[in-house]
């Protein structure tokens, strides 16, 4: 039996040759551009792959560790701690969906390995068909070419369940309590997308609303939440998290905490965007006090969660530890 861990992606380096590739894949996935790609493509290859690169290359630069991608780096060690703890009879993976290690490479090892069935784990809290569903996509694209299939299932969204929001609170508790100084706000900002994925019936925006009023209540304060990383001129969920971070200090709200929980591990988005930009951002329009509360990562509150979670979509598959 296997599960294979599945996230985003990362560029192999922080360089532009390297960001660049990695931009080529993810932004020519459907499921994230639906954009009809005659008029994509000649955007994609004649402006964004020739400007964008380089920026994202020094952003990447920025958070980039001994370890390489953080993104990389947790993804792998949470494998390999749930590799332990799952036992011998679970073989635990992780793969990319765009870059590498791929899911075609791992699913394939995976199978050579005597998996005939195969539980697929999306690092996504909240359902998206952006990230969850395009995950499974490819998944299943290369099952379809396969003379000999093993028999598959998907670990379902998570969003809501009280295990998740258990390990956030705890998560976020402690992280606060070691702050030197009182948030007058904690701030959840979760990846933004375009506003008509909404009203196509994506339920992504519904699943970031429920977590972050279900958070608030299991800490007993307010939770505000925000939307970042917009891209293009299209209009996406709002309220977006520059302008939030930028608006606070007017409203009496110099000192904030912000989380990212529809990110299962710290990455670009949350290293650079938030603890850097959004950092800058805030104490420039007169905060006084700004702290990044990391994600759930590979601690024992994050592996604990995914342990629970991943024994209970193996059940009949493997008898309970």
């Amino acid at each position: 039996m296997g599960v294979l861990l599945i996230n985003l992606g990362t560029p192999d380096a922080p360089t532009a040759p390297a960001v660049r590739r990695y931009l080529a894949e993810f932004l020519s996935d459907r499921r994230v551009v639906e954009i009809p790609p005659i008029a994509w493509q000649p955007i994609l290859r004649g402006i964004v792959l020739n400007t964008r690169p380089k920026k994202s290359a020094h952003a990447y630069g920025l958070v980039w560790t001994e370890h390489g991608s953080p993104l990389a780096h947790y993804t792998r060690s949470k494998a390999e701690k749930l590799q332990s703890s799952l036992g011998d009879g679970v073989m635990v993976d992780w793969a990319m969906r765009y870059g590498s290690p791929s899911i075609a490479d791992k699913l394939t090892a995976m199978m050579a390995a005597g998996c005939d069935r195969i539980l697929l784990a999306p690092m996504y809290p909240q359902y998206c068909a952006a990230t969850t569903a395009t995950a499974n996509d490819k998944a299943f694209a290369v099952l379809s070419g396969l003379r000999w299939q093993p028999a598959l299932r998907t670990l379902p969204p998570y969003y809501d369940d009280p295990a998740y929001i258990g390990a956030l609170k705890a998560s976020i508790e402690r992280a606060v309590a070691g702050l030197d100084f009182a948030p007058d706000l904690i701030l959840a900002s979760f990846h933004g997308m375009p506003q008509r994925t909404l009203a196509l019936g994506d339920p992504y925006h519904c699943h970031c609303q429920r977590t972050a009023r279900l958070l608030g209540e299991a800490l007993g304060r307010e939770v505000r939440i925000a939307f970042q990383s917009r891209f293009g001129r299209a209009k996406w969920l709002e309220p977006p998290t520059d302008q939030v971070l930028r608006a606070l200090p007017g409203e009496g709200i110099r000192k904030v905490a912000v989380v990212a929980p529809g990110f299962s591990v710290d990455c670009l988005e949350t290293l650079e965007e938030l603890a850097i930009r959004g950092r800058q951002s805030f104490l420039q329009a007169g905060g006084s006090d700004f702290a990044y509360i990391p994600c759930l990562n590979d601690g024992d509150d994050g592996i604990a969660l995914l342990r629970g979670l991943l024994a209970r979509e193996l059940a009949g598959w493997v008898a309970p530890s």
